[in-house]
């Protein structure tokens, strides 16, 4: 919601800047998202003049030279191009130093080698209306901003005199306040709820409520007729009928305004509309009378495979859970979405059907979704508006239509539904309040501050009994939303930093809860950023990560009420985000990444009796690195993110918790590098046991298991994020949490020191080290404490098909110093298990 500081102060002006009411504002729950500025950046040197004679320009026939009086003992000469420019006319004159909305600083110039003083101004080049040929001309109708807000009297002021301020004028300056309103407090998608909560906030007095004089009347209304045979997705309908409508450019002062709060006007009719939205927070629309069938609208609900027109062009399918509006010849628009093609205002329009109507949120909210269009109705009906809005809208509407379209109304007014239920009043005991909050407010500033919001109050023995507005009747249904109120616009700055009460409760986190800070913690001392994604993701990302059919990330869990497509299924993987964060940072010259995530992942767990699918929720931890690990130095390259660089990093985090791990070959991953990939498994170790009683294996199943992923990405997955070489690993933190030991015991090393000796050995090209390692470590048993290997040999010494890999081993016993003697036989076990895996011993 974009709300112009200059339309707010109309209503609540506060001896604040605009950087106080954003304070105030956010501090009291109505979030200011940013602030901007919309117009001219400086009003000096911009003023209204008064045009004398507009000549043709002797050298150029589509040039006049205008003599302008702006105020001064002399007029000036301007020369202008519009063709609508003419003597007796009111504009906008911009002099010589003003300063345009584009920053761009206006010179005195010769034209044809007529020097021009000035330049008389379009609403388009101050930003405060539609482009077109011609100047803006300030007439008395155009120039009574006052009488949009009825906080003047109703006669037409005297044209401002020339040199007059433009600012006092029009608004062509302004700071705009953009307000992130949450789903329960509609009212603030108006502007005068704006200034009703600012009100509150402040202490400033409140202007009237604009609408609290409608030039309309009640009654039957001849001429047009309504049905509505869904009263349940339309609570309450209302129409009237305007007769001698000019359809014509709205007024600079109400186009300037919609500009502002983000509109972009088109005509009056249809301007008005929207300045009544916004200021009621209301939608409306406007029908050409003669163009809808019968003079008769029918509101129920349509038929499945019903085609529409709407406004944008485009033909919308509907289904039996919609509302349209039709007329004698059908549909002609879609309820609370959008007006149809058909019957909209066009510029021979001389009949209007001003519909203002409330419907049920919830089935605006699907029927949105479903046609994936939104409007700035459906934004709003959504989210809940009260029926007695309304004749709010309808009221300023009809004011608007007389004085800036010349339109009469005719007698009544169509209201199917009427106002809804009365809000019930809600107690608020003062000791409920002092046991919530902690402080004392009196009850004299909780009715203060309930009465600012519109609440109507009365004592009762303990507190208060508080009515809600229509507005709130959906928001404010409890005692403790009162408090609520009340803590907010009181100051919950002021409300005193206590610990809740606890019987007996020790706070303290848990063993997957430090695991997870641990690892978070250890990532981050190696240098490298968290970043944090959105838990949804994209249906194509499971393209783009090559996943096949039939891959377990595949059964993912499908969001019934998505945001946007974008994020309609919530991601199986960290992967994703870890890849946009990448290429984000990438595109914008930062290609040396090192980045991971730890949050949630979900998948489908299969369907329950009911049918339902429950989500698989496991916390992950992702790694991704991307480019050189270190910047550049004298010293040359110092490495590239690829499979090793990544398998270092999981080690040093694995080690960090003292489990057995190792990495095996891997082709379940296809997002992965085919020949750089590997899966993450955790082996044997005490705390199997409680592994398997967590569910986390099957039954029967035993260690090595599965805990995550480590490779260098795909590089088609790594192209189709524009990313070069980069590497990742992601693990659940779940298993890493239940096989990390809870204590870690202290072992101290023997006295006695270890006995090195080294092997080479040949073995298939097939047999993988880790394989090796496993064979050896196991033919070693208790005496061989370490076992690695430093160096790999492939050529025609080893032969075809073969491959050496040299070991360096560690023997080492507790109670004396080992001698070549004791290993030996060791040794020769080592050399005989080799067999198993085709190898011998080297040379």
């Amino acid at each position: 919601m974009r709300v112009p500081e200059t339309w707010l102060r109309e209503y609540c002006d506060p001896d604040l800047d605009v950087a106080g009411v954003e304070e105030r504002l956010t501090m009291t729950g109505t979030k200011v998202e940013a602030i901007h500025h919309h117009g001219v950046p400086s009003t000096e040197n911009l003023v209204v003049g008064r045009v004398l004679s507009a000549e043709r320009h002797p050298d150029a026939d589509r040039l006049k030279v205008c003599t302008v009086d702006l105020g001064e003992e002399s007029p000036a000469t301007i020369v202008c191009g519009a063709p609508n420019v003419a003597a007796g006319q009111t504009v906008a004159v911009a002099r010589p130093g003003a300063r345009m909305p584009d920053g761009s600083k206006l010179k005195q110039a010769k034209l044809r080698g007529v020097v021009s003083e000035g330049m008389i101004l379009a609403a388009a080049e101050l930003e405060i209306g539609p482009g077109g040929e011609g100047i803006m001309v300030l007439d008395d109708a155009m120039l009574d901003a006052d009488r949009s807000t009825d906080r003047r009297s109703n006669e037409i002021s005297d044209r401002p005199a020339p040199g007059t301020p433009l600012a006092d004028v029009l608004p062509i300056s302004t700071e705009v306040i953009e307000l992130e309103v949450t789903p329960n407090r509609p009212d603030c998608l108006g502007v005068y709820g704006v200034a009703r909560e600012l009100h509150a906030a402040t202490g400033t007095p409140l202007a009237p409520e604009p609408w609290r004089e409608d030039q309309g009347s009640s009654g039957a209304v001849t001429g047009a007729e309504v049905t509505v045979q869904c009263p349940d997705l339309c609570p309450r309908f209302t129409a009237r009928v305007f007769e001698n409508v000019t359809i014509a450019p709205s007024p600079p002062w109400l186009a300037a305004r919609l500009s502002a709060a983000g509109q972009r006007p088109i005509n009056n009719v249809v301007d008005i509309t929207n300045y009544a939205m916004l200021l009621t927070g209301q939608p409306l629309h406007a029908f050409d009378l003669d163009r809808v069938g019968g003079a008769r609208l029918t509101v129920r609900r349509a038929g499945a495979g019903e085609h529409v027109i709407t406004l944008d062009g485009q033909t919308r399918t509907l289904d039996a859970e919609m509302v349209v509006i039709e007329d004698a010849d059908g549909p002609t628009s879609i309820a609370g979405l959008m007006g149809g093609e058909r019957s909209e205002v066009q510029p021979e329009t001389t009949r209007v059907l001003l519909e203002v109507a409330n419907w049920h949120g919830p089935n605006i909210h699907r029927t949105s979704w479903a046609l994936g269009l939104r409007s700035e109705a459906s934004g709003r009906f959504e989210k809940g508006l009260a029926p007695e809005q309304c004749l709010w809208a309808q009221a300023i509407a009809t004011r608007l239509m007389i004085e800036c379209c010349g339109a009469s109304v005719t007698p009544g007014t169509i209201d199917i539904g009427g106002e809804g239920a009365p809000p019930p009043a809600i107690g608020l005991r003062e000791t409920r309040v002092r046991a919530i909050l902690g402080i004392e407010i009196p009850r004299a500033r909780q009715a203060e501050i309930l009465n600012a919001l519109d609440f109507h109050t009365a004592e009762v023995d303990d507190g208060l009994q508080a009515t809600p507005p229509p507005v709130r009747r959906e928001d404010v249904t409890r005692e403790i939303d009162l408090i609520e109120e009340v803590a907010r616009i009181d100051g919950l700055e002021r409300l005193p930093i206590t610990l809740p009460a606890r019987r007996g409760a020790a706070g303290r986190l848990t063993h997957a809860q430090r695991v997870r800070r641990s690892a978070e913690d250890a990532l981050v001392g190696r240098g490298l950023h968290e970043i944090v994604g959105w838990s949804f993701a994209e249906p194509t990302l499971l393209d783009r990560l090559l996943l096949g059919p039939d891959h377990p990330l595949r059964s993912v869990l499908r969001i019934e009420n998505p945001l946007s497509e974008d994020q309609s299924i919530m991601r199986p993987t960290l992967l994703g985000s870890l890849l946009d964060t990448a290429r984000h940072n990438a595109s914008r010259g930062g290609p040396d990444l090192a980045i991971f995530e730890s949050g949630a992942v979900y998948r489908a767990a299969g369907e329950d009796s009911d049918g339902d699918r429950p989500a698989d929720e496991h916390h992950e931890l992702g790694v991704l690195l991307s480019g050189e690990l270190e910047p550049p130095s004298w010293r040359g390259r110092r490495g590239e993110a690829d499979f090793f660089a990544a398998k270092a990093l999981l080690g040093s985090l694995l080690d960090r918790f003292h489990v057995h791990w190792s990495v095996r070959e891997a082709a379940h991953w296809p997002f992965l590098h085919p020949g750089r990939s590997a899966e993450i498994v955790v082996h044997r170790s005490s705390a199997e046991p409680r592994l398997a009683e967590t569910g986390m294996l099957a039954e029967g199943e035993c260690l090595p298991a599965s805990v995550g992923f480590l490779g260098e990405v795909h590089p088609r997955v790594a192209e189709s994020w524009d990313l070069e070489r980069t590497a990742t690993f992601a693990i659940d933190l779940g298993i890493l949490a239940t096989v990390a030991p809870e204590v870690v015991s202290f072992t101290a090393f023997g006295p006695f020191p270890a006995l090195r000796q080294d092997l080479a050995v040949t073995l298939p090209v097939e047999v993988s080290a880790r394989e090796l390692l496993h064979l050896v470590r196991r033919a070693g048993a208790e005496m061989l404490d370490t076992a690695e290997i430093f160096d790999v040999y492939t050529g025609a010494q080893v032969g075809a098909g073969r491959r050496s890999l040299a070991l360096t081993m560690s023997f080492r016993a507790l109670e004396r110093t080992l001698t070549d003697e004791d290993v030996a036989p060791v040794r020769e076990r080592i050399i005989a298990a080799l067999s198993e895996l085709g190898g011998e011993l080297r040379g």
